[in-house]
């Protein structure tokens, strides 16, 4: 398959809005796909690359950019993505030159439309309309298998690309194989707010009320003496919180997966910011003198695997076996309940020592990962959305060379893209701003005047009091008095709130 036709395909992705349309021409993509290409081409219609960062940045790729473009399509899928293995491969003294000599080969052979989309996909900012949620169900529809079974499958495998090649090569009984395997981590089950517990109560019945962290979230997996821990983005995080090992290590049971987070408390016992916490998965890590000044503790949630998988067992069953196996310490605080009163007093309890709110589940629901389904409701004190930043505007003042207006997107699964909330520069330290400034310009694609557009990566958590009707925004919508709150930095781009999820915070009753 030539590159042209990924291309191609791309920019009529684009020029269409609708969400049938964008599956049919995706499906018909990835029909025409063999082997290999059907990997590569599910990962560029998805916006990415299979070899992740490959160490171009925007001022390297202008010299890509610089090349005159082919008059004719002739690169193939394969070669491009060896291209690409090349490029990421290449290290130590003079890389820069020889990555520099192979971009401009590679751009060299590309037609215009070609170098555009090569340049947007190394730049993860390709725009077009087709996140993986539409491209997955493209290539459901092109293999004949169910959309659900498809994204089970990929959660469980941690990538679409392989699973999509599966489901086409056999079908559903390719699909059939995959299953929660030790140390191959599942993306977590995420939860949808809820206006206050007595919405929550509403839409679940009795449900199993928690306390809601502000913790840096964990899978940790075990076999034996042999642990490892994970992060929200699946990254391997044991070598920096030791004493969760240790922890671990000790529960009666051989074979576990869990779910839950990482806390540091203070001198009374309170928990201590997010920020904070982080601190113990910097990049540059004394283990041991982190360990002693900022000691911190595991609080279990969940249980995704004891001896087999609990994926599919009510949450009542794996809160059970959970508590078997959890030390009661590390255990989240937790109650039952249908009634509102009983559950606005569990809510103050968790507010007044000091955490964010409480999660509301369904007693029934099994452990959808990589889902933010509506089996489980987060309650928090302070209306909170977490967005990507799509672009920043320099300050002005004190602020002059920095960073500061913030452009904030919801993630439009309908879409594809990102819708447009309007944007902000208020609750920002000094810190924050030079924090931000750092990494907003490591993720620069382009600039006009004095707006510089990123690559929709990081996350902050934006607080506001309402969302109102907006005709600035193609949207439609827009944050009224929106502050960042922090920064998620612990999470993805993929992990951020949907615009469904806006839409429906601003009509409830939808």
């Amino acid at each position: 398959m030539l590159l042209h036709e990924v291309v191609e395909t791309s920019e009529r992705l684009a020029g269409t809005s609708k969400r049938l349309a964008k599956i049919d021409l995706v499906a018909d993509l990835i029909r025409r796909a063999k082997g290999e290409e059907i990997e590569i081409a599910v990962a560029y219609l998805s916006g990415e690359i299979r070899q992740g960062r490959i160490g171009i940045g925007w001022s390297m790729l202008q010299v890509g950019r610089s090349a005159p473009p082919a008059s004719s399509p002739k690169l193939w899928l394969p070669d491009v993505d060896d291209d690409f293995q090349r490029l990421g491969s290449v290290k130590g003294k003079g890389g820069d030159e020889q990555r520099r000599a192979m971009l401009y080969k590679l751009f060299s052979s590309a037609t215009k439309a070609e170098q555009d989309f090569l340049s947007r996909l190394i730049m993860g900012e390709l725009r077009q309309g087709a996140l993986e949620a539409i491209v997955l169900e493209g290539v459901a529809k092109a293999a004949v298998v169910e959309p659900g079974k498809l994204r089970r499958a990929a959660m469980l495998a941690g990538e679409l690309p392989k699973v999509a090649r599966k489901a086409m090569e056999e079908g559903d009984a390719g699909l059939g194989g995959y299953s929660i395997e030790l140390f191959r981590p599942v993306q977590p089950m995420l939860a949808q707010p809820a206006e206050d517990i007595g919405y929550a109560l509403q839409q679940l019945g009795s449900a199993a009320l928690e306390y809601k962290f502000d913790g840096a979230r964990i899978q940790v997996h075990k076999s034996g003496d042999n642990v490892i821990a994970y992060s929200r983005s699946l990254k391997d995080v044991t070598a920096a919180i030791p004493e969760v090992v240790e922890a671990v290590r000790l529960m009666p049971a051989r074979d576990l997966i869990l779910d839950g987070e990482v806390l540091s408390f203070d001198e009374d016992g309170r928990p201590q910011p997010f920020q904070v916490t982080m601190r113990r998965f910097g990049r540059k890590l004394d283990v041991d003198r982190m360990r002693s000044e900022l000691p911190v503790k595991p609080v279990w949630f969940d249980l995704l695997y004891s001896g087999g998988s609990m994926l599919d067992e009510s949450q009542a069953r794996r809160f059970a076996e959970l508590r078997r196996v959890s030390a009661a310490d590390q255990l989240v605080p937790h109650m039952v309940t249908g009634d509102v009163e009983q559950a606005a007093a569990f809510v103050e309890q968790a507010l007044r020592q000091g955490h964010e709110g409480v999660m509301a589940k369904s007693l029934e629901a099994g452990y959808a990962a990589g889902s933010r389904g509506a089996s489980w409701l987060k309650v928090k004190k302070a209306r909170t959305l977490d967005l990507v930043i799509l672009a920043a505007e320099w300050g002005n003042g004190r602020r002059r060379g920095l960073l500061s207006n913030l452009h904030l997107g919801a993630r439009d699964t309908v879409n594809g893209d990102f819708a447009m909330l309007g944007k902000t520069f208020k609750g920002l330290t000094d810190e924050m701003l030079a924090w931000q400034t750092e990494q907003l310009l490591k993720l620069e694609i382009a600039r006009d005047g004095y707006v510089v557009y990123v690559k929709p990566e990081l996350v902050v958590e934006i607080a506001f009091n309402e969302i109102q009707l907006s005709s600035r925004y193609e949207s439609g919508l827009a944050l009224r008095f929106a502050r960042v709150k922090r920064y998620r930095t612990d999470k993805t781009a993929e992990q951020a709130d949907t615009f469904e999820t806006v839409q429906r915070m601003a009509n409830p009753l939808t």
